[in-house]
């Protein structure tokens, strides 16, 4: 093995992916480099994952190299960057570096959540500088749709990296930064070796609206509505929760806020300051007392979540608050995939209640915090890298970025993926090695993998359901009193309207009575046998085959 002197960069999650992002950079030799942790998010599960909270990444690796890992940096507060942190970073203990707003927000979201860990958190803003072993990072204000975010400089003896994190180009955001040009081209000026690029919006031509426009066009709808107005958005877009609350108040409404994510991100904005000069919002109780047409709803569940407040009002289940015919709800949001069916389930019963429903397709309503390709196209030409590694993004978003890219002229244009160890330099860059990788699961108070948290065994329960035979058996190995069958899940009655359990019953007596009573002395192949002539049975009048539980009891 070489000990020459290397950069590499190690994506374990947002690569080939939308959602859980964490990046290492190392340099050294393959024997002894030193880290730094950009990002350390998570992703939601979906119905293949039963019962789990949240899917973290696999830190495996990092935990083998804590010993050189020299901190970690957090981008910005969405949860796909720094949700993990609560979880993970206990097992890791190195500095944290962030912004003033995330490190608000981490502290609210351990309050929330009674972690019972303390993260010392760093304040890290833009024009700051860390020296970090063979490592120099400098932040760079970008904007975005949270306050706070930050690209980041990486200076190494072998060459300058720029890691995007999430940014657009917005020259005239509700809420700043703006993406900070001069400071782009300053470093495209010095060199880069190479630029991680976020690819979200690499598939989408042109150039993302302005947030002003957004707020221009949620001002008309507030302005033009007869009746109250309910808007959702990202709890953490608090330059649109400004602008609403700026329309609302030119006219002539209240603001109430519903959803306890809002209410914490909110908090914590105003205890930085972002806040200022916005009207107080009313309390929940106050609702009922206004006009419809002076009160404005800010609120969660633009995504369909079953429990948010948005949800809760479409089924008519709020104590305080109501909607009625003749009021609007507005999705100030886009669909993440896979939440399509939950979102409409929400506007069916907002419509079932004579509301009107208007998303981004009927008005400028939402922006994404993401470039689109006239955008990267300007990041290119502000750094000029030798090397453009796509990141943040599922394949498809991946291969319009680097084809993209290539168009544009950059010579290296790299394939990776997460757990890939690609080599920036020296030489050209190229993947050379694989570490561990993969997702771990959050499951109440628990982590664990797949296995450990007994997922695929839960996922089994939910497509067959459960059978629970208890048998009692006297000296002789013959029936003591009668076996016990109870199913969970499972039809109640089959085809001809036979009761289920008896006829699960059924088989264990004559799984048992066909056994001759000398080989029942076997416990378990007795237990075996009982376990096969019950799925075999249930495949037989139901064609499923249920987990199945036998308890064999000899007294």
């Amino acid at each position: 093995m070489t000990d020459k002197q290397e950069l590499v960069f190690i994506p374990l999650g947002g690569v080939g992916e939308i959602g859980m992002n964490l990046a290492l950079y190392g340099f050294g030799s393959p024997r002894h480099r030193e880290w730094i942790m950009v990002d350390c998010g998570v992703t939601f599960p979906g119905p293949d994952l039963p019962g789990v909270d949240l899917v973290l990444p696999d830190i495996r690796y990092v935990l083998s190299q804590r010993k050189n890992l020299k901190a970690i940096i957090i981008t910005h507060a969405h949860e796909d960057h720094y949700g993990g942190l609560n979880d993970l970073w206990p097992g890791l203990n190195v500095p944290v570096y962030a912004s003033a707003f995330t490190s608000g927000m981490l502290e609210a979201k351990r309050n929330y959540e009674g972690s019972r860990s303390e993260i010392p958190v760093t304040p890290f803003k833009p024009g700051d500088k860390l020296h970090l072993g063979s490592f120099v990072v400098e932040a760079i204000g970008v904007n975005h749709s949270i306050p706070e975010p930050m690209s980041l400089v990486i200076r190494t003896p072998l060459g300058n990296i720029v890691h995007t994190g999430d940014w657009k180009i917005d020259m005239d955001p509700s809420l700043g930064p703006l993406t900070d040009e001069a400071a782009f081209r300053a470093l495209g000026d010095e060199g880069v070796l190479a630029v991680m690029c976020d690819s979200t919006n690499a598939m989408r031509g042109g150039i993302s609206p302005s947030e002003i426009e957004v707020s221009e066009g949620l001002r008309q709808i507030i302005e033009n509505a007869e009746g109250r107005v309910a808007i959702t958005t990202f709890s953490s877009n608090v330059g649109r929760i400004r602008s609403i609350a700026q329309a609302a108040e030119a006219a002539g409404r209240d603001v109430l806020l519903l959803g306890s994510s809002l209410k914490r991100v909110v908090a914590v904005a105003d205890d930085i300051g972002i806040m200022e000069g916005v009207k107080p919002f009313i309390a929940e109780d106050e609702y009922g007392y206004i006009p419809r047409d002076k009160i404005v709803v800010i609120l969660t569940g633009s995504q369909g979540e079953p429990r948010a407040a948005l949800a809760k009002l479409s089924r008519d289940e709020m104590r305080n608050v109501a909607l009625a015919k003749g009021d609007t709800v507005v999705f100030s949001s886009r669909t993440i995939p896979g939440n399509e069916k939950a979102i409409n389930d929400i506007k069916n019963g907002l419509i079932e209640q004579g509301v009107h429903i208007v998303t981004d397709n009927d008005a400028l309503v939402h922006v994404s915090g993401h470039p689109r390709r006239r955008e990267l196209l300007q990041m290119y030409e502000w750094t000029r890298p030798q090397v453009l590694v796509p990141v943040h993004g599922e394949a498809a978003h991946l291969m319009a970025q680097q084809e993209l890219a290539l168009q544009a002229g950059i010579g290296q244009v790299p394939r990776v993926r997460n757990g890939e160890v690609l080599r920036l330099a020296p030489g050209p860059a190229e993947v050379i090695d694989e570490v561990p990788h993969g997702r771990i699961f959050k499951d109440g108070k628990l982590i664990g993998d797949f296995d450990e948290m007994g997922i695929g065994e839960r996922r089994k329960l939910a497509f067959v359901g459960h059978v629970s035979v208890h048998v009692l058996i006297d000296e002789r190995y013959d029936f003591r009193g009668d076996p016990e069958v109870v199913a969970v899940g499972l039809p109640q009655q089959d085809e001809e309207g036979d009761d289920m359990e008896d006829i699960l019953y059924d088989a264990v007596l004559g799984a048992v009575e066909s056994i001759p009573r000398v080989r029942r002395k076997d416990l378990d192949g007795l237990r075996e046998s009982i376990r096969r002539a019950v799925r075999s049975t249930a495949n037989e009048c139901w064609g499923k085959k249920p987990v199945v539980t036998v308890f064999v009891s000899k007294v």
